[in-house]
């Protein structure tokens, strides 16, 4: 694993309710036993800016990239990503694990594209957990002026240069998803009303 994501460290931060797991019969065989599967259903993520794909009522089982996109549309996609597994959806994007490579790409089914997102999932928990703290322990010293904002974007920076020595993928350009988080995030659009955050710029 490129981070060193546990748990106990997601619990002390979120709370046992906060936090999302998968179980492994929701993986295909081929991809139940491996790493990033294994901390999906172990560690799990934080609930909020991602969101874990439900697994099928009837089959227990989550959908493969060929249940929720035409994959012969997506140019430079993977000859087996069709039976990749969809761990997420994030934006507009759905997640999902190669389970040779580890690691986890983002099919955007409006652009038809498909883009390497991370180099593991314990980057993907990384990040997200990150984010997701950011946006619940944020506090607006001033209501939400312009150098409240300033500090913001500061924060927004410093996850992207600090994941970004170890994992490069997320922040490979402007256009990836978490660009895109990134953008939202620091012109405070993502924080809940229930949030130290939410509370400043909402009232």
């Amino acid at each position: 694993m490129l981070f060193d994501v546990t748990r106990s460290e997601l619990v002390d931060i979120f709370g046992e309710d906060r936090l999302a797991t998968l179980p492994a019969t929701a993986f295909p065989p081929a991809a139940a036993d491996t790493e990033g599967a294994r901390l999906l259903q172990t560690v799990g993520v934080p609930t909020g800016t991602l969101r874990l794909h439900v697994p099928d009522e009837d089959s227990g089982r989550l959908p493969l990239v060929r249940d929720v996109v035409d994959v012969e549309d997506f140019e430079g996609a993977s000859e087996d990503a069709g039976e990749w597994p969809v761990i997420g959806w994030l934006l507009n994007a759905h997640l999902a694990l190669d389970p040779g490579s580890g690691k986890v790409h983002a099919f955007d089914a409006d652009e038809e594209t498909v883009r390497q997102l991370h180099t593991d999932v314990s980057s993907l928990v990384q990040v997200t957990l990150r984010f997701q703290r950011l946006l619940e322990e944020f506090i607006f010293d001033n209501g939400g002026d312009d150098g409240d904002f300033e500090r913001l974007e500061r924060e927004v920076e410093r996850i992207r240069q600090e994941t970004s020595r170890i994992d490069p993928l997320p922040w490979q350009d402007d256009e990836t998803v978490w660009s895109v988080v990134g953008e939202e995030v620091a012109a405070g659009q993502r924080f809940k009303g229930n949030s130290p955050g939410g509370r400043s710029l909402y009232g």
